[in-house]
Protein backbone atom coordinates (compact mmCIF):
# COMPACT_ATOMS: atom_id res chain seq x y z
CA UNK A 1 0.00 0.00 0.00
CA UNK A 2 1.39 3.42 -0.95
CA UNK A 3 2.44 5.72 1.86
CA UNK A 4 1.89 9.47 2.01
CA UNK A 5 5.63 9.92 1.45
CA UNK A 6 5.53 7.86 -1.75
CA UNK A 7 2.56 9.87 -3.02
CA UNK A 8 4.47 13.09 -2.35
CA UNK A 9 7.62 11.76 -4.03
CA UNK A 10 5.71 10.81 -7.18
CA UNK A 11 3.92 14.17 -7.23
CA UNK A 12 7.20 16.10 -6.83
CA UNK A 13 8.92 14.02 -9.52
CA UNK A 14 6.04 14.60 -11.92
CA UNK A 15 6.08 18.34 -11.22
CA UNK A 16 9.83 18.66 -11.69
CA UNK A 17 9.74 16.52 -14.80
CA UNK A 18 7.01 18.69 -16.31
CA UNK A 19 9.01 21.83 -15.65
CA UNK A 20 12.22 20.39 -17.15
CA UNK A 21 10.84 18.89 -20.37
CA UNK A 22 11.49 19.98 -23.93
CA UNK A 23 8.66 19.06 -26.28
CA UNK A 24 9.72 18.71 -29.89
CA UNK A 25 7.64 18.07 -32.99
CA UNK A 26 9.53 16.20 -35.76
CA UNK A 27 13.30 16.36 -36.34
CA UNK A 28 15.93 18.53 -37.96
CA UNK A 29 16.91 15.58 -40.17
CA UNK A 30 13.40 15.65 -41.65
CA UNK A 31 13.85 19.33 -42.55
CA UNK A 32 17.19 18.48 -44.15
CA UNK A 33 15.37 16.01 -46.40
CA UNK A 34 12.77 18.56 -47.47
CA UNK A 35 9.89 17.68 -45.15
CA UNK A 36 8.47 21.19 -44.92
CA UNK A 37 4.81 20.44 -44.19
CA UNK A 38 3.49 19.31 -40.80
CA UNK A 39 0.11 18.81 -39.17
CA UNK A 40 0.91 20.37 -35.77
CA UNK A 41 -0.69 23.78 -35.21
CA UNK A 42 0.68 26.73 -33.25
CA UNK A 43 -2.16 26.26 -30.78
CA UNK A 44 -1.12 22.64 -30.17
CA UNK A 45 2.56 23.54 -29.78
CA UNK A 46 1.75 26.23 -27.21
CA UNK A 47 0.05 23.64 -25.03
CA UNK A 48 3.51 22.22 -24.35
CA UNK A 49 5.53 25.35 -23.57
CA UNK A 50 5.89 29.12 -23.45
CA UNK A 51 9.40 29.43 -24.91
CA UNK A 52 10.97 27.98 -28.03
CA UNK A 53 11.62 28.08 -31.73
CA UNK A 54 10.89 26.33 -35.01
CA UNK A 55 9.61 27.11 -38.49
CA UNK A 56 6.34 27.14 -40.43
CA UNK A 57 4.94 25.05 -43.27
CA UNK A 58 6.68 25.64 -46.62
CA UNK A 59 9.55 27.15 -44.55
CA UNK A 60 7.51 30.35 -44.64
CA UNK A 61 9.31 32.12 -41.80
CA UNK A 62 11.26 31.36 -38.65
CA UNK A 63 9.36 30.76 -35.41
CA UNK A 64 9.96 32.37 -32.03
CA UNK A 65 7.88 31.54 -28.96
CA UNK A 66 8.47 34.05 -26.18
CA UNK A 67 6.39 34.54 -23.03
CA UNK A 68 3.75 32.20 -24.40
CA UNK A 69 3.25 34.06 -27.70
CA UNK A 70 4.27 32.66 -31.09
CA UNK A 71 5.76 34.97 -33.73
CA UNK A 72 6.52 34.43 -37.42
CA UNK A 73 9.78 36.01 -38.65
CA UNK A 74 9.67 36.45 -42.41
CA UNK A 75 12.41 36.67 -45.02
CA UNK A 76 12.17 40.48 -45.19
CA UNK A 77 13.19 40.66 -41.51
CA UNK A 78 9.72 41.56 -40.21
CA UNK A 79 7.89 39.76 -37.42
CA UNK A 80 4.17 39.28 -36.81
CA UNK A 81 2.11 37.29 -34.36
CA UNK A 82 1.35 33.81 -35.71
CA UNK A 83 -2.24 32.57 -35.98
CA UNK A 84 -3.29 29.66 -33.74
CA UNK A 85 -4.16 27.56 -36.81
CA UNK A 86 -0.79 28.11 -38.54
CA UNK A 87 1.04 24.81 -38.98
CA UNK A 88 4.63 23.75 -38.43
CA UNK A 89 6.91 20.96 -39.70
CA UNK A 90 9.32 21.46 -36.78
CA UNK A 91 9.16 23.15 -33.38
CA UNK A 92 10.78 22.80 -29.95
CA UNK A 93 9.30 24.34 -26.79
CA UNK A 94 9.70 24.25 -23.03
CA UNK A 95 8.28 25.96 -19.95
CA UNK A 96 11.07 28.39 -19.17
CA UNK A 97 12.28 28.58 -15.57
CA UNK A 98 15.54 30.35 -14.75
CA UNK A 99 18.16 28.03 -13.27
CA UNK A 100 20.93 30.63 -13.40
CA UNK A 101 21.72 34.00 -14.93
CA UNK A 102 24.79 35.75 -16.32
CA UNK A 103 25.07 39.53 -16.56
CA UNK A 104 26.52 41.12 -19.70
CA UNK A 105 28.11 44.39 -18.60
CA UNK A 106 30.46 45.12 -21.50
CA UNK A 107 30.56 44.52 -25.23
CA UNK A 108 30.58 40.75 -25.71
CA UNK A 109 30.40 38.64 -28.86
CA UNK A 110 28.57 35.38 -29.48
CA UNK A 111 31.59 33.18 -28.82
CA UNK A 112 32.20 34.78 -25.42
CA UNK A 113 28.52 34.52 -24.41
CA UNK A 114 28.28 30.84 -25.32
CA UNK A 115 31.61 30.12 -23.59
CA UNK A 116 30.33 31.75 -20.40
CA UNK A 117 27.20 29.60 -20.54
CA UNK A 118 29.27 26.46 -21.13
CA UNK A 119 31.26 27.19 -17.98
CA UNK A 120 28.11 27.34 -15.85
CA UNK A 121 25.99 24.42 -17.09
CA UNK A 122 25.87 21.23 -15.05
CA UNK A 123 26.57 18.89 -17.96
CA UNK A 124 26.96 18.99 -21.74
CA UNK A 125 24.64 15.95 -21.86
CA UNK A 126 21.53 17.92 -20.85
CA UNK A 127 19.36 20.36 -22.81
CA UNK A 128 19.30 24.06 -21.95
CA UNK A 129 16.87 26.75 -23.05
CA UNK A 130 18.79 29.99 -23.61
CA UNK A 131 17.33 33.49 -23.30
CA UNK A 132 19.57 36.51 -23.91
CA UNK A 133 17.87 39.87 -23.45
CA UNK A 134 19.77 43.09 -24.04
CA UNK A 135 21.03 45.76 -26.38
CA UNK A 136 22.96 44.55 -29.41
CA UNK A 137 25.40 46.76 -31.29
CA UNK A 138 25.40 44.34 -34.20
CA UNK A 139 23.23 41.33 -34.94
CA UNK A 140 23.36 39.24 -38.12
CA UNK A 141 20.33 37.10 -39.02
CA UNK A 142 18.97 35.10 -41.91
CA UNK A 143 15.57 33.76 -42.84
CA UNK A 144 14.87 31.11 -45.47
CA UNK A 145 12.52 32.09 -48.29
CA UNK A 146 9.15 30.33 -48.59
CA UNK A 147 9.53 27.14 -50.64
CA UNK A 148 7.34 25.67 -53.35
CA UNK A 149 6.84 21.99 -54.20
CA UNK A 150 8.69 19.92 -55.19
CA UNK A 151 10.71 20.94 -52.14
CA UNK A 152 14.51 21.03 -52.36
CA UNK A 153 16.71 19.75 -49.49
CA UNK A 154 17.32 22.30 -46.74
CA UNK A 155 20.93 22.89 -47.80
CA UNK A 156 19.63 24.08 -51.18
CA UNK A 157 16.76 26.06 -49.70
CA UNK A 158 19.14 28.03 -47.48
CA UNK A 159 21.28 29.05 -50.45
CA UNK A 160 18.60 31.61 -51.29
CA UNK A 161 18.19 32.84 -47.73
CA UNK A 162 17.61 36.50 -46.99
CA UNK A 163 20.12 38.03 -44.57
CA UNK A 164 19.51 41.05 -42.35
CA UNK A 165 21.90 43.07 -40.19
CA UNK A 166 20.53 44.94 -37.18
CA UNK A 167 22.50 47.75 -35.53
CA UNK A 168 21.88 49.25 -32.07
CA UNK A 169 18.80 47.13 -31.47
CA UNK A 170 17.27 45.86 -28.25
CA UNK A 171 15.61 42.48 -28.11
CA UNK A 172 15.81 38.86 -27.07
CA UNK A 173 17.61 35.79 -28.34
CA UNK A 174 15.53 32.64 -27.94
CA UNK A 175 16.88 29.14 -28.37
CA UNK A 176 18.54 26.02 -27.06
CA UNK A 177 21.89 24.46 -26.32
CA UNK A 178 21.52 20.81 -27.30
CA UNK A 179 23.92 17.86 -26.64
CA UNK A 180 26.09 16.51 -29.45
CA UNK A 181 24.34 13.13 -29.34
CA UNK A 182 21.11 14.81 -30.46
CA UNK A 183 22.55 15.91 -33.80
CA UNK A 184 19.93 15.14 -36.43
CA UNK A 185 17.11 15.01 -33.90
CA UNK A 186 17.86 18.63 -33.04
CA UNK A 187 20.69 21.02 -33.87
CA UNK A 188 23.64 20.08 -31.67
CA UNK A 189 25.14 23.08 -29.91
CA UNK A 190 23.52 26.51 -29.96
CA UNK A 191 20.45 27.29 -32.07
CA UNK A 192 19.13 30.84 -31.57
CA UNK A 193 16.46 33.10 -33.06
CA UNK A 194 16.09 36.85 -32.45
CA UNK A 195 13.04 39.02 -31.77
CA UNK A 196 13.30 42.77 -31.18
CA UNK A 197 11.64 44.48 -28.22
CA UNK A 198 8.87 45.90 -30.43
CA UNK A 199 8.09 42.34 -31.65
CA UNK A 200 8.26 43.63 -35.22
CA UNK A 201 11.53 42.18 -36.53
CA UNK A 202 13.91 39.25 -36.13
CA UNK A 203 15.41 36.13 -37.68
CA UNK A 204 17.65 33.10 -37.28
CA UNK A 205 20.83 34.28 -35.55
CA UNK A 206 24.15 33.91 -37.34
CA UNK A 207 26.24 36.19 -35.12
CA UNK A 208 25.86 39.02 -32.63
CA UNK A 209 27.62 41.48 -30.34
CA UNK A 210 25.79 42.39 -27.13
CA UNK A 211 26.67 45.67 -25.43
CA UNK A 212 24.71 45.05 -22.23
CA UNK A 213 22.03 42.69 -21.01
CA UNK A 214 21.62 39.35 -19.34
CA UNK A 215 21.54 35.64 -20.02
CA UNK A 216 18.99 33.32 -18.39
CA UNK A 217 19.35 29.55 -18.66
CA UNK A 218 16.67 26.91 -18.07
CA UNK A 219 17.84 23.30 -17.91
CA UNK A 220 15.87 20.27 -19.07
CA UNK A 221 16.47 16.57 -18.48
CA UNK A 222 13.56 15.20 -20.50
CA UNK A 223 12.86 15.28 -24.22
CA UNK A 224 9.36 14.51 -25.50
CA UNK A 225 9.73 13.79 -29.23
CA UNK A 226 6.49 13.70 -31.21
CA UNK A 227 6.87 12.28 -34.73
CA UNK A 228 4.50 12.88 -37.66
CA UNK A 229 2.48 9.80 -38.58
CA UNK A 230 1.58 10.78 -42.15
CA UNK A 231 2.91 12.63 -45.14
CA UNK A 232 6.47 13.00 -46.43
CA UNK A 233 8.02 12.25 -43.03
CA UNK A 234 7.21 8.56 -43.44
CA UNK A 235 9.31 8.39 -46.61
CA UNK A 236 12.13 10.74 -45.56
CA UNK A 237 15.78 9.75 -45.42
CA UNK A 238 16.75 10.67 -41.86
CA UNK A 239 20.23 9.20 -41.41
CA UNK A 240 22.62 10.74 -43.94
CA UNK A 241 26.33 10.11 -43.35
CA UNK A 242 27.10 13.82 -43.70
CA UNK A 243 24.34 14.94 -41.31
CA UNK A 244 26.62 17.24 -39.32
CA UNK A 245 27.92 18.95 -42.45
CA UNK A 246 24.42 19.47 -43.81
CA UNK A 247 23.22 21.00 -40.54
CA UNK A 248 26.24 23.30 -40.33
CA UNK A 249 25.65 24.51 -43.88
CA UNK A 250 21.93 25.08 -43.39
CA UNK A 251 22.46 26.80 -40.02
CA UNK A 252 25.16 29.10 -41.38
CA UNK A 253 27.82 27.96 -38.89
Amino acid sequence: MSTAHEHFRRWAAALLGHQSEVYQYSTISALLDGVYDGDATVSEILQHGDFGLGTFNHLDGEMVILDGVCYRLRADGTATRAAPADRTPFAAVTRFHRDFAIAIEERTDRAAVTAAIDQRIASTNLIYAIRVAGHFTDLHTRTVMEQQQPYPPLTQATEGQAETRFSDVSGTLVGFRTPDFEQGISVAGYHLHFLNDDRTAGGHVLDFTCERGGVAVSGASQLHLSLPTSGAFLRARLSADDMGEQIAKSEGT
